[in-house]
């Protein structure tokens, strides 16, 4: 750890600093579908929103407006329109935010224990939500009760939505694939190709696999369909020498499908899944990156850093526990696929 610890630099790829971060670590980062809004959820109870604009090569970020949760806010999802923002966390509410009219915020789902993802599906217009009391629930807005819960076999830790392709990943390493066209049923439960508990899932932009990451470092690549078993494969990465950290964050390219990773190793790398190669590797921060995303094409790539209390609360130090959100703007090389040096004809 020590050489971890040893570089003091929260910001060592230049990125662009986004004004008046959250007092406490960001457990959520998602920009607007339809602009350069970006939104932040934070431990700090709080949902932040800021406005990026960009004139070439610079980029300014002004806070637009916030609200509050009773507790940490755990997880953000957009309406497609662009209009609205849902929130929800350790309060075990999720809110409906009319940001762009200015509006307050309305409860409009509950669970019985703290609510860990979230995700809206347009081509159902239902909001779905995981949480820790073993179930998804999928909520028409405009109504108090869900639409249906589906009981899972374990605490939600992730979910990820690419209609019709809905996974969840639970507790004890499970990966449960629904059929979002028929969601009463489970349509296939994977135990994860990778060996330790699973952080995060993100659905292939084809809908027809997704990738898994997990706290020790590794990523599998999966597909759905039997006869492409043989293209699934799990890499390694964030790791230094024996030091094992966790992929905290996937995220596709919205334009070249790509993919990018983000760890606790305080790192960001990007990768092309077709070529099976690493297209660039980012400079270590000095604290961890919990979550990250791309905007709407693609030309800016959001993460956070500061601690994720991975290490519990004795490796946290509030008098240097600084949390930034900074922007980075990809380049064409760091994020479009290309043909792996000596490959033949066949991918």
């Amino acid at each position: 750890m020590s050489n971890f610890m040893s570089n003091t630099n929260q910001n060592p790829n230049k990125s662009i600093e986004v004004n008046q971060p959250p007092t406490d670590s960001v457990s959520s980062l998602n920009f607007s579908p339809k602009s350069n809004l970006l939104v932040a959820t934070s431990w700090d109870n709080q949902v932040r929103c800021w406005e990026v604009a960009r004139d070439g090569a610079n980029v300014a970020t002004m806070p637009k407006a916030s609200i509050a949760h009773d507790h940490p806010v755990l997880c953000s999802a957009w309406k497609d329109d662009g209009t609205t923002v849902f929130s929800g966390g350790c309060d075990k509410q999720v809110k409906m935010w009319p940001l762009l009219s200015g509006g307050q915020p309305i409860t409009v789902a509950m669970h019985d224990a703290p609510i860990k993802d979230i995700a809206w599906i347009p081509e159902m217009n239902l909001l779905a939500t995981g949480s820790w009391d073993r179930t998804i629930r999928y909520w028409d807005t405009r109504q108090s009760n869900p639409v249906h819960t589906q009981q899972l076999p374990e605490r939600c830790y992730a979910m990820t939505v690419k209609h019709p392709l809905m996974v969840v990943a639970t507790a004890d390493r499970n990966l449960i694939v629904y059929n979002l066209q028929n969601p009463q049923v489970e349509f296939k439960r994977i135990v994860s190709p990778l060996k330790y508990q699973t952080r995060c899932l993100a659905a292939f932009p084809d809908q027809q696999g997704f990738l898994v990451g997990s706290i020790e470092g590794r990523v599998g690549v999966h597909h759905l369909d039997d006869s492409q078993q043989a293209k699934n494969f799990t890499f390694k990465c964030h790791r230094e020498g024996n030091e094992i950290y966790s992929v905290n964050s996937l995220n596709f390219h919205p334009v070249h499908h790509t993919f990018a990773t983000a760890g606790s190793d305080g790192a960001f790398n990007f990768w092309d899944k077709d070529s099976k190669q690493r297209l660039k590797a980012m400079l270590r921060c000095s604290q961890p990156v919990p979550c990250s995303s791309f905007n709407n094409d693609g030309s800016l790539y959001a993460y956070a850093v500061c601690y994720d209390w991975s290490k519990g609360a004795e490796n946290h130090n509030p008098a240097t526990a600084k949390t930034n959100i900074f922007l980075h703007l990809p380049q064409e090389s760091e994020v479009k696929g290309k043909p792996r040096i000596g490959a033949t004809g066949r991918r």
